[in-house]
């Protein structure tokens, strides 16, 4: 039951909308660029945008990832066309989740790449324009001072998965040298759980 998919997200991937093809030209207003394809999955996101009325007229992308970041990709393209640029600013995975009927558990994280890139598009689009200042920097707070562990790689570990203090330890070493990070590190993977997927 867990590898069903909706039909929607299967449509989104086997006839995905707005992908930017190989030699099609298309002038961007904002391009970005996340993830490693050396360590599995990258995508590519580039808008344009009605600078008079503040709105995304047209988001392309490009993606070396699974069918789950494919249909994520191609449904959160469609989800921002027409939107306020500050609102799609902060569209989340869950989110393009929830418009695509869900996803398996643990394909959510093929969700999280499609809105880092599109907010990255979007900080290209207000450093071309002189507009630094609507650039949102992540604040991290760090959790396990000897590993250097923040809470925002505990949030994306969550993302990607991990669902257990072992998985968390196993995946960035927090907690294993002092060990008094733990409490702490418990009550933000369970935080982070219910925030995305309850």
């Amino acid at each position: 039951m867990e590898w069903i998919y909706s039909d929607k997200a299967k449509e989104h991937f086997t006839n995905p909308r707005n992908a930017l093809k190989e030699k099609e030209r298309f002038e961007d207003d904002g391009k970005g660029t996340v993830g490693n394809i050396k360590c599995g999955d990258e995508m590519l996101v580039a808008i344009k945008v009605d600078k008079k009325k503040n709105i995304i007229t047209d988001c392309k992308w490009k993606t070396y990832g699974c069918a789950s970041a494919i249909a994520s990709t191609s449904v959160m393209s469609e989800m921002v066309k027409g939107m306020p640029i500050e609102k799609a600013y902060h569209i989340s995975p869950k989110d393009i989740t929830k418009e695509l009927g869900g996803l398996p558990e643990h394909k959510i994280h093929c969700s999280v790449l499609g809105d880092k890139a599109l907010r990255a598009a979007i900080d290209d689009y207000y450093r071309r324009n002189g507009m630094e200042e609507k650039i949102e920097k992540e604040n991290a707070k760090i959790v396990c001072q000897c590993m250097n562990v923040t809470d925002k790689e505990i949030e994306h570990a969550v993302l990607e998965g991990v669902r257990t203090l072992f998985e968390l330890q196993e995946r960035t070493k927090l907690g294993t040298v002092c060990g008094q990070c733990k409490e702490e590190a418990t009550r933000l993977l369970n935080e982070y759980i219910r925030k995305h997927f309850k």
